[in-house]
């Protein structure tokens, strides 16, 4: 009677030997892989850790051998309703179409361990390499990348500990805009945040440090919600930051949706802008430069850093140094009437 073949992942390594790592049967093994429904949380950690730290990947196509090239990049991404995410493909694609790769989408709906999770499961389609929004991830994340020799650029921010980096600086950008409201005359600048993930938070620390360096900084001045930005969001915070300090003079939105927001509901409440409150927001998306008063914002190079990330990337995949670790598009300020 012949035996049944072992199932290999493109590193040799089979699902026996994740088995055996784990103490489970590979039946197990297989469950957790494609039904992870069906076995309990403990059970699929003890077996994922295994599958991590064997860097195990299920080939599913003799062409995706490691030998080969499957011609795929996977991209992972935090929303794709969100259009900076989205110029950022177009940028992305723009490069990899004409060297004849394909995309794989991931979308973490910024959830770390959602991303991770996306990176276990595509790694099944053995992609040439990796394009990262941030620098933050779950901290398996880069041992799996590390143990898979996979090729990885990021996204949107600069890191100075080598990775491989195309975007600009957030806390520079935060800073730059409050300084502008500063030297318009502006004293008591509030910021709205949301969505709150590591980009806001170090436009918020820019914000911090321009305040603190002009000896204005209050911190009574920050309102904070972790959901998902929009421009119904803006409006409410809007009106409960007037509310909670009347003194506002200014206010530093980290999206442009919030200021939007922000700056339909002074229209409705009569509130002039930017005489009794001036309005910045962040990413310069189409609607700013056509709101009334039109929105000073940041210009980000959101398709750039997609095409920039691109081609470093199809470079560390030909096995050659990237043109530079760190690639600073920089960002561009878009003063308009609303301050």
């Amino acid at each position: 009677m012949s035996r049944k073949p072992r199932i290999r992942s493109g590193s040799g390594v089979t699902m026996h030997d994740v088995a055996r790592a784990a103490g489970v049967s590979a039946i197990t093994v297989s469950r957790v892989l494609n039904q992870p429904q069906q076995v309990s949380p403990q059970l699929r950690e003890k077996v994922m850790q295994a599958v991590d730290a064997l860097a195990y990947v299920p080939s599913r196509s003799a062409r995706t051998l490691a030998s080969a090239r499957s011609r795929t990049v996977l991209v992972l991404i935090p929303s794709l309703d969100n259009t900076v995410f989205l110029d950022t493909l177009a940028g992305i694609e723009s490069v990899l179409d004409a060297a004849g790769y394909q995309m794989l989408i991931g979308n973490s709906h910024y959830d770390s361990e959602q991303e991770l999770q996306l990176l276990r499961a595509y790694l099944q389609h053995q992609p040439d390499g990796v394009l990262l929004t941030g620098l933050t991830h779950a901290a398996p994340f880069e041992d799996i990348l590390r143990r898979r020799a996979l090729p990885a650029v990021y996204m949107m921010d600069l890191a100075d500990d080598g990775r491989c980096c195309v975007g600009f600086s957030q806390e520079n950008a935060g800073a730059a805009i409050t300084r502008h409201l500063l030297e318009s005359g502006k004293r008591r600048i509030g910021f709205l945040g949301a969505q709150l993930d590591e980009r806001v938070l170090k436009r918020l620390d820019g914000y911090r440090a321009a305040l603190e360096e002009a000896g204005c900084r209050d911190a009574g001045l920050e309102w904070l919600d972790p959901s998902p930005s929009s421009m119904r969001m803006g409006a409410a915070m809007l009106e409960a930051a007037l509310a909670a300090r009347p003194d506002c003079d200014a206010l530093f939105c980290c999206n442009d949706d919030l200021a939007i927001g922000a700056l339909a509901r002074c229209q409705q409440l009569g509130i002039a802008v930017p005489e009794r409150l001036a309005i910045a927001g962040f990413n310069d998306l189409q609607p700013a430069a056509w709101c009334t008063p039109s929105l000073t914002t940041v210009a980000t190079p959101r398709r750039a850093i997609g095409s920039h990330a691109a081609r470093q990337l199809l470079r560390l995949i030909a096995g050659e140094a990237p043109e530079a670790a760190q690639t600073d598009l920089g960002f561009q300020l878009m003063l308009r009437r609303s301050s």
